[in-house]
């Protein structure tokens, strides 16, 4: 199972697979999140879908219209025990600054990295592995702290034997 950051919806639908360009790569998360392939979290979605409805967008509404079921809660008491740990090692990591520390505090990425290892799920991002980052805590980096698995969209298509 592939768990999505949010940067995978926004940079397809800003880039390389914009609905009109690429329509058969909204199908394809859609038709993979069906058969229990691709998933994403409650906090994603948050960061997608614009509370303000006059402010939404084709990703806003793409993802209400065919991607809604398949943003899973982090509720459970496993993400939440795994979302304490990443956050404890986050604060107490001395490499990293307190604005870096404040964001990661702030955003999904904790969450989707608790949810990834609690479930076992392989992550999904387009962020790179760069250990000497200081101004922010990147999800590569927390992954590999924690034996995360992670893969960019492009290596994620690939094993799902997706082709356009």
């Amino acid at each position: 199972m592939y768990v999505l950051d949010a940067n995978v919806f926004i940079s397809a639908h800003r880039g390389y697979y914009g609905f009109d360009l690429a329509p058969s790569f909204w199908d394809s998360l859609v038709s993979h999140a069906g058969k229990n392939n691709i998933r994403s979290i409650d906090k994603i979605q948050d960061e997608i879908i614009s509370p303000n409805p006059k402010n939404a967008d084709r990703l806003h509404m793409w993802t209400a219209e065919n991607f809604k079921d398949y943003f899973e809660r982090t509720d459970s008491q496993d993400v939440i025990e795994s979302y304490a740990e990443i956050q404890q090692w986050a604060h107490s990591n001395p490499q990293f600054t307190p604005s870096a520390k404040e964001e990661f505090a702030r955003n999904a990425d904790a969450w989707l990295i608790a949810y990834a290892k609690s479930k076992h799920y392989t992550l999904v991002t387009h962020e790179a592995y760069n250990p000497e980052m200081k101004k922010r805590i990147l999800i590569p980096v927390v992954c590999r702290e924690f034996n995360v698995e992670y893969v960019n969209t492009f290596e994620m298509l690939r094993s799902l034997q997706v082709s356009f």
